[in-house]
């Protein structure tokens, strides 16, 4: 069976692209020339370049010894945290404002939950002196406000999304919704493996930057280039794309996607897309979602604002439907606690997303002295407010 994408923008039964037809011309242009485009040596030579000189790559492969100790086994962290900016969202923004670039357009917007994409988006756009626009949930505005300020201080417009939960789904909306009026000049950087085809796709490949790394790096430190087990927090999922890329083929390493559960899969108050979600179509690919009997979107929550979306990407939802990938779901208190553990026992506060793929931890079956991967895939600093809110009582 295949996991990566066919000719015709398809995961399996996911996928495909769902458009308007104000966006065929931009979606179309978009799928003749992203592969070649990334393929060319000039263009590969100045991602590689901005990849090493300034995001920071390659990001540390840390093995967590205190962590490992508590549970057994030889745990990784993938240092994304580390990169400009701190999340693995910049890999992603830099590929696209070069490939952007190349198509000629001069205006970009983007959509962002918890801001880390935004900010990622942000920053290349003022590298590259191009006018950007963010659209962001007035929610996660109010959450995410030290994000916010980046965005703004980079020189960006946050433009709030105020209908419906008001945060990432409805930044989608508003986002797709500029596009469909200004089709010429305006490239929409989709920040996670979600959207029609070619998107997908297209952020997967920036982000395989990730597991091919992790690759040469645990050779060096293990004598063998894979891990029994690769963990990863999934939203739309595309820090889990990344460092799932180069194992994808590879049934040896178990693949293990962790959403949120928030107040619990079953409270009205979750985004357990893979235990609620239904095929349906949403922004653009057929994938998993949260609906109705109907085809209404059921609002999802979680107190991460990056994993607070009522889908997951076609990727995730063929890996997971097909059985190649397992799925946790996790609550936010579950989140919390193993926020505050990894901190204190590795002196690293992780971002809310991330924490969600530490507390899998504690429901994952693995064998003694196995070696997992945990794709630490942003820094906690956006979320201290929220941290400092549940600190434990003994503080």
């Amino acid at each position: 069976m295949s996991y990566t994408v066919d000719t015709q923008g398809y995961y399996g039964p996911f996928g495909g692209a769902y458009i308007p037809e104000m966006l065929y011309h931009n979606i179309e242009t978009l799928r003749r020339n992203y592969l070649d485009i990334m393929q060319e040596p000039a263009f590969q030579e100045q991602f590689r370049s901005l990849l090493k000189d300034y995001v920071g790559r390659p990001s540390p492969l840390y093995l967590a010894e205190r962590l490992s100790a508590a549970y057994g086994c030889q745990i990784y962290l993938k240092r994304e945290d580390l990169n400009h900016t701190g999340a693995h969202k910049i890999n992603n923004t830099v590929g696209q404002i070069l490939l952007a670039q190349r198509l000629g357009k001069t205006r970009i917007i983007a959509e962002t939950g918890a801001g880390q994409h935004g900010v990622a988006t942000a920053t290349v756009c003022a590298l590259m002196g191009i006018q950007c626009i963010v659209y962001m949930g007035e929610v996660d505005i109010k959450r995410q406000a030290p994000n916010v300020a980046r965005m703004k201080m980079l020189g960006a417009e946050v433009r709030p999304a105020t209908s419906g939960s008001k945060t990432l789904k409805d930044a989608t909306n508003e986002a797709i919704r500029d596009w469909i009026n200004n089709p010429e000049d305006t490239h929409y950087i989709i920040g996670s493996v979600v959207g029609p085809h070619p998107y997908p796709d297209m952020v997967a490949r920036f982000q395989s930057v990730i597991s091919e790394e992790v690759q040469w790096q645990l050779k060096e430190k293990t004598g063998r280039d894979h891990p029994d087990i690769i963990m990863a927090c999934v939203g739309g999922g595309s820090n889990a794309a990344g460092i799932y890329y180069q194992y994808l083929d590879r049934p040896e390493v178990r693949l293990v996607a962790v959403e949120a559960a928030g107040l619990g899969i079953h409270s009205g108050e979750s985004a357990a897309t893979s235990v609620l979600g239904s095929a349906g179509i949403i922004h653009g690919s057929k994938t998993l979602l949260m609906q109705t009997e109907d085809g209404q979107i059921i609002e999802p929550y979680s107190i991460s604002a990056g994993l607070d979306y009522p889908g997951i990407g076609p990727m995730h939802a063929h890996l997971i439907k097909s059985g190649r990938a397992e799925a946790i779901s996790i609550t936010d208190e579950e989140a919390l606690k193993a926020a505050y553990h990894l901190t204190r026992i590795e002196g690293i506060i992780p971002a809310l997303e991330s924490a969600h793929a530490f507390a899998a931890l504690d429901q994952l079956a693995y064998r003694e002295g196995d070696v997992i991967v945990i794709n630490l895939s942003g820094r906690g600093d956006k979320d201290l407010e929220t941290y400092i809110k549940h600190l434990p009582d003994h503080e």
